[in-house]
C-alpha cells in the first residue's frame, strides 16, 4: 500500500506516532493527513445484515484523530484483497482525494 501511495505521488512516513500518542500506518505529519490500513481485527460482522462494520476502538480512534485535526481515510482489508492492481491504484487515488491529496494520474 505504501509503495503504491508513493507511486501516486504522496510522500509520507510509515508507522508515524502523533504527538497525542496515536500510531498511524501512513501519515504526513506536516499536513495532518493519514491513511490507515485496517485488517480483520478492526471489524465486526453485523448480526442482521452480515455486513462488516468498524469496531468501537477503530471508530473511536478515528473520531479522536479528527478532533485533533487529522484528515483520515481507511483502507479495509476486504476492499483491498478483492481488487486487481489497477483497481487498487484507483482505490488509493480515491482515498487520497478523501483526505485532500491530489494524486498523479491513475
Amino acid at each position: 500500500v505504501s509503495a503504491m501511495l508513493e507511486q501516486l505521488g504522496w510522500s509520507h512516513t510509515e508507522e508515524h506516532r502523533t504527538v497525542e500518542g496515536f500510531s498511524l500506518d501512513m501519515a504526513d505529519a506536516e499536513t495532518k493527513r493519514a491513511i490507515e490500513v485496517d485488517g480483520p481485527s478492526h471489524y465486526l460482522q453485523d448480526a442482521s445484515s452480515g455486513e462488516r462494520v468498524a469496531n468501537g476502538s477503530t471508530r473511536f480512534k478515528a473520531r479522536l484523530l479528527r478532533a485533533y485535526g487529522w484528515n483520515l481515510a481507511n483502507v479495509a482489508f476486504f476492499e483491498w484483497n478483492r481488487k486487481t492492481a489497477s483497481e487498487r491504484r484507483e482505490l488509493l487515488a480515491d482515498k487520497l482525494a478523501e483526505i485532500g491529496v491530489r494524486s498523479l494520474t491513475v
